[in-house]
């Protein structure tokens, strides 16, 4: 970063001389190399030189290479043209969302460094890409992102969580289909803001409120517009009661599904989210109307399995 401010003029050959050691059969060279020029897009100085193209189409090609830290620099690099040159991911996006997807895909990534680095990327870029390049990919990435919510690295919950926050935005043209997907994810969204790491309930707070406007329920919207503000301290029982009254008021057909998805919490690592999912399953109960009760599965409800 020091050398895309004060070494503008020197970077054309410093890359020009970088970019062979991308292909070193030595780790610590493509390490180092990728590293190098994954920051220099982070400066629109690539852009006044026109190193941009170049040093893009370098870091998509370390997209396979053999070495997990590489794969993940590269991605980064990617992200980084958002800072750096903002008005070129347009240009580029259909193309830089495809290598977040593959990064996100990465089979090769035991501890989920790539799909991290890929979430965190893809939602810098997010506010500088066509919509329409976005659109094609949305259902693929809320899927493949959904597992990462429960994770035990809380940084995959975080990313994971705030970039279908995100994708929200998108949905307008895929309304039912996104629709499906938040309705997937609410029970866990709902029951993490209990999560032990404040920047998990952040992030969660960031999600509801950006899915509320898509669901269709103008109160359930107000209410995390109005109770999950960043700065606002949340009384989670009494929150709940009210969002399972708009739940069964609007949804009164999704009782089972919610009380199977809070189920499977019940014998979760965290306690407090333990201990939010029984009385999650009690509002929904508690508001159900006569007729829709019969949905429930006493049995499974009183064996909690």
């Amino acid at each position: 970063s020091a050398m895309a401010r004060h070494a503008g003029p020197r970077l054309p050959l410093i890359v020009k001389n970088l970019i062979p050691t991308l292909s070193s059969v030595f780790d610590s060279q493509r390490i180092t190399s990728t590293a190098f020029l994954a920051e220099l897009l982070n400066s629109n100085v690539v852009n006044d030189l026109m190193l941009l193209e170049t040093v893009m189409d370098n870091m998509m090609g370390r997209q396979k290479d053999t070495c997990t830290l590489v794969r993940m620099l590269a991605l980064r690099g990617l992200g980084n043209i958002a800072s750096g040159s903002p008005e070129k991911v347009r240009k580029h996006g259909a193309k830089l969302l495809a290598s977040m997807v593959n990064g996100m895909d990465d089979k090769d990534d035991p501890h989920n460094l790539v799909a991290l680095e890929a979430m965190s990327s893809l939602s810098r870029l997010l506010d500088h890409v066509e919509e329409r390049d976005i659109q094609s990919m949305l259902l693929h990435i809320a899927i493949r992102i959904r597992p990462f919510f429960d994770s035990e690295q809380p940084d995959l919950r975080q990313s994971s969580i705030v970039l279908f926050g995100n994708l929200s935005r998108f949905s307008e043209g895929n309304c039912e289909v996104f629709f499906e997907q938040i309705l997937s994810g609410l029970v866990t969204l709902l029951l993490h803001l209990q999560d032990p790491k404040p920047e998990v309930v952040k992030a969660c707070k960031f999600a509801l409120r950006m899915c509320g406007p898509n669901m269709g329920c103008e109160g359930l919207c107000d209410m995390f517009l109005n109770h999950l503000r960043e700065e606002r301290s949340l009384h989670y029982g009494e929150f709940m009661n009210n969002v399972c009254k708009h739940l069964m008021q609007s949804y009164p057909e999704m009782l089972n599904r919610l009380i199977l998805t809070n189920l499977f919490y019940f014998k979760s690592n965290w306690v407090d989210i333990r201990a939010a999912a029984p009385m999650f399953i009690g509002f929904l109960v508690l508001h159900v109307d006569e007729e829709h009760c019969q949905q429930v599965d006493l049995d499974q409800l009183i064996s909690g399995e």
